[in-house]
């Protein structure tokens, strides 16, 4: 999987939303519970108890989802000994769930430092881009339609599960869909894991073709052991979801720019647009 680091598509307004939606999920994850003893490798029962019960609470289930079955035991974040040892105690919910609500609110969860980078990685890149063509207004309703088509597309396919579905991934596939209908020639440097990190200026069309098409070998349960793990087609649907909601926007998009830049330390030599 190549990194992306900077694309070369220029923005003419400021990223408010694009800005506010990083902010706003890092903020959240830090004050999520239990954050702590993760960072640092040592996470406690009661902090295990603790963050379990919150992402029962505000995550998104698909079997809540699709089935609005709402569970009649829930972890309440407290420990306690019982016959085989100590766990976490779960008890009748004191709360009243919404489900739909639940899907706002698990796109701002994430569950390890290095999920969340990664998300707000590509938001930083190409979210500023389909923001300025969109507008600000316009841009969070498209952010939004994502995560929800991303969420309920993937509960659809998986609707007993009771795993809790977190990360801002649907939404920000949306936003990639996107891109590559409108920018597709756009020029991105990424770093390609080859012996050391190498350098590389690709069209966006590559860039994001190729990781839609990883997205799909890993729905598949092809090339990874924790594919369970990850919601993939929830990355495929929000993609699909990006690309449909940006089309009627193609015909007015101007083609991006040829950067004046150097390329691998050489003038880069002038090329006909394609």
């Amino acid at each position: 999987m190549v990194i992306p680091v900077h694309d070369t598509d220029p923005a003419r307004r400021t990223a408010w939303v694009t800005y506010a939606l990083i902010a706003t999920n890092v903020v959240v994850f830090l004050l999520m519970p239990g954050l702590a003893g993760s960072v640092a490798g040592e996470s406690s029962l009661a902090q295990l108890c603790h963050l379990e019960a919150f992402l029962d609470r505000y995550a998104a289930v698909p079997q809540e989802l699709i089935h609005r079955q709402m569970p009649r035991m829930v972890p309440t974040g407290e420990v306690a000994v019982g016959p085989q040892g100590p766990g976490c105690v779960v008890a009748p919910p004191t709360y009243d769930k919404s489900p739909e609500l639940s899907v706002l609110t698990s796109l701002f969860l994430h569950g390890s430092w290095l999920h969340l980078l990664g998300n707000m990685l590509f938001l930083l890149i190409f979210g500023n881009n389909i923001e300025d063509r969109m507008g600000h207004v316009r841009f969070a309703l498209f952010y939004g339609a994502c995560g929800y088509a991303a969420a309920y597309g993937f509960a659809l396919l998986n609707a007993e599960s009771a795993e809790p579905l977190i990360g801002a991934s649907g939404a920000i596939a949306g936003v990639l869909g996107a891109y590559l209908v409108l920018y597709p020639k756009a020029r991105v440097w990424v770093l390609v894991p080859f012996l050391i990190f190498l350098p590389l200026r690709l069209p966006a069309w590559l860039v994001l073709g190729s990781w839609f098409g990883l997205q799909a070998v890993y729905s598949a349960g092809e090339g990874v052991s924790d594919a369970g793990a990850v919601a993939y087609a929830a990355h495929i649907v929000g993609f699909l979801i990006g690309m449909l909601l940006a089309w009627p926007l193609k015909p007015g998009t101007p083609p991006p720019p040829e950067p004046p830049g150097l390329l691998f330390g050489r003038q880069a030599r002038p090329r006909q647009t394609w």
